[in-house]
């Protein structure tokens, strides 16, 4: 019995150290990924407290746009915004990817709120984004 329990020990010993010493990715992806309100359409939460601010006293009006050049717009600076992500480009400010796919139509109101999301990183931080536009850019 005692060397039934020895044995016990023995083999459970070294699975259980190889269990917690198993490799784990330290790096995880993480990433804002768009998703659909209870509506069914494509929306974006931005978790500050000036973003509102931001969008009712300094943005410009959505009407001042086109879904076209929004998307446009928004693809390059996505890319853009991710590059800097990858190589560790201004950690205090951009903390995650953007899983954003031009292919997919979001609707104006997503892709106006995601431009936005950009010019106001350009306010607040006055990190400039090669896609903002000349009277979107907001010092």
């Amino acid at each position: 019995m005692k060397n039934l329990i020895i044995i016990i020990f023995a083999v459970l010993i070294p699975v259980h150290s190889l269990a917690q010493n198993s490799p784990t990715n330290e790096k995880e992806e993480s990433a804002m990924k768009p998703s659909k309100n209870d509506d069914g359409e494509w929306d974006l939460i931005v978790i500050d407290t000036q973003f509102d601010y931001f969008m009712n006293a300094i943005a410009k009006p959505i009407n001042q746009y086109s879904e076209a050049t929004l998307k446009s717009r928004n693809t390059i600076l996505v890319n853009e915004w991710n590059s800097y992500y990858r190589s560790g480009r201004y950690r205090n400010i951009i903390e995650s990817s953007i899983d954003y796919d031009s292919r997919e139509k979001y609707g104006i109101k997503f892709e106006y709120k995601l431009y936005q999301v950009f010019a106001y990183v350009n306010w607040k931080y006055n990190l400039r984004m090669s896609g903002l536009s000349a009277s979107d850019l907001i010092n």
